[in-house]
């Protein structure tokens, strides 16, 4: 208990130092999975960690320790009060972040639906009447993908391809859970939050790579995303998975050279992380119930 349980803590700051790594040698299908899926373990480790201390300090904990002998000596408590009462306060901001962003989630999705509202069901392509070119990818039941009249215009057919391919891999492969899943744990744990925008950039480039190899030539993919890039002018639609964010210059330079491999060997160095941090709450867990269990003497 008394470093077990701080073993997820020290983790989830090691984790965001992976994520640029990931990113650079690893294919995007598998490092967006297993950094979005380490980050929502680690999060769910170190916010039972901080259950744990607040349990120790507001529980039967410190006065068991306070009383408990082992071979005549006092026991040593393993949670000092400061310690406790910070973990108090930061799982009650932990609880406001995570409340936060699943409001948002939330509103974004409704917002959304009111957006794709009078389509047929089986309507996958809305083109909005805009002068802001926009594109961006609506997930649910049934996905849509939402493109502005502008964007349309300002691409050749060839590059139209593109953009629905990439809109569709989008939608195909669930981006938006794994991006939602990165957001989550983020808001549980602030020290994750570049593994969130790692996660982000990923599954664009993801959809990057299922684009290219859909419309079969990657030189046309990079224009493409170049084009809308360009005649988005930088801005971001700020509601969905886009078509024209996520460091533009650095999709187009992968673009520009062969697919990155599946390194399973690193794959399971990330997965190691999580599993460590979760086996760390789990032994503070049993120290604490063991703690608990111990008769005063």
């Amino acid at each position: 208990m008394r470093y077990d349980v701080y073993t997820p803590l020290v983790l989830s700051a090691l984790l965001p130092l992976v994520g640029p790594a990931m990113g650079r040698r690893v294919a995007p299908a598998l490092a967006a999975r297993v950094l979005a899926w380490a980050a929502v373990v680690i999060a769910a480790a170190t916010t039972w960690s901080l259950v744990l201390l607040t349990a120790a300090l507001l529980g039967d904990a410190p006065p068991v320790v306070a009383e408990a002998r082992e071979d005549g000596h006092r026991l040593v408590d393993p949670v000092p009060e400061a310690v406790g009462v910070a973990a108090g306060l930061l799982l009650l901001l932990v609880a406001h972040r995570l409340y936060r962003t699943v409001r948002r989630e939330r509103a974004l999705r409704r917002t959304l639906r009111h957006l794709c509202a009078g389509h047929p069901a089986d309507t996958e392509l809305v083109v909005a009447a805009s002068a802001v070119p926009r594109a961006f990818a609506v997930p649910g039941r049934p996905g849509r993908i939402v493109v502005t009249s502008a964007m349309l215009a300002a691409l050749e057919p060839a590059e139209r391809r593109v953009l629905l391919a990439h809109e569709r891999a989008h939608l195909a492969h669930r981006h938006g859970r794994l991006v939602t899943a990165a957001a989550l744990a983020a808001a549980a744990n602030p020290l994750l939050g570049p593994v969130r925008s790692s996660v982000a950039f990923l599954v664009e480039r993801w959809a990057d790579e299922r684009a290219a190899a859909t419309v079969g030539d990657r030189g046309t993919t990079a224009r493409a995303l170049a084009r809308a890039a360009l005649t988005a002018g930088g801005a971001r639609s700020g509601c969905a998975l886009a078509f024209t964010d996520r460091a533009v210059s650095r999709r187009i330079a992968a673009l520009q050279t062969t697919p990155l491999p599946p390194l399973w060997s690193a794959a399971v160095a990330v997965l190691a992380l999580g599993a460590l941090a979760a086996l760390g709450a789990a032994d503070a867990t049993g120290d604490l119930l063991g703690l608990l269990a111990r008769p005063l003497v």
